[in-house]
């Protein structure tokens, strides 16, 4: 059985995070020793692992939480894991094409700057103003 922080270390999970994934019901509620000290086993750690591996892939907890019920239930038809991958893949592709974008819109303002004075710098002009911008890529989250 494994301590929290083990549990942690092994899954470069953040302490903090098992306790999150505890509390919205993506881990299951540990057992507990007398003392009240979280102890979790091989079936918790293969877990806390996909939900790990989940996330760097971008899979909202959303979309996680459909994947473990879905795995709990080995008899179901895989074309529903498969509807929520290429959910992530068509995501994926978008965020891909607003940072080609951004990409391409940084180094045009970049090579139009002349690198003078800050009074004639066009990286900011075109910053105070979108409309100078050769495409709509997205506006930034607050």
């Amino acid at each position: 059985m494994l301590s929290i922080g083990t549990l942690a270390k092994r899954t470069g999970t953040k302490v903090q995070t098992i306790r999150y994934y505890e509390q919205i019901g993506l881990m299951p509620e540990p057992g507990r020793t007398d003392g009240g000290q979280r102890r979790y086993g091989d079936v918790e750690l293969d877990r806390l692992s996909f939900i790990r591996h989940s996330r760097q892939l971008g899979f909202s907890l959303g979309a996680i939480r459909e994947l473990l019920d879905l795995s709990d239930s080995p008899e179901r038809s895989c074309a529903q894991v498969d509807a929520v991958a290429q959910k992530q893949l068509r995501e994926v592709e978008v965020r891909i094409a607003r940072l080609v974008a951004l990409r391409v819109e940084l180094r045009r303002m970049i090579g139009e700057c002349s690198a003078d004075r800050v009074a004639d710098c066009r990286i900011l002009e075109v910053l105070r103003d979108h409309q100078e911008c050769l495409s709509d890529h997205g506006q930034a989250d607050a």
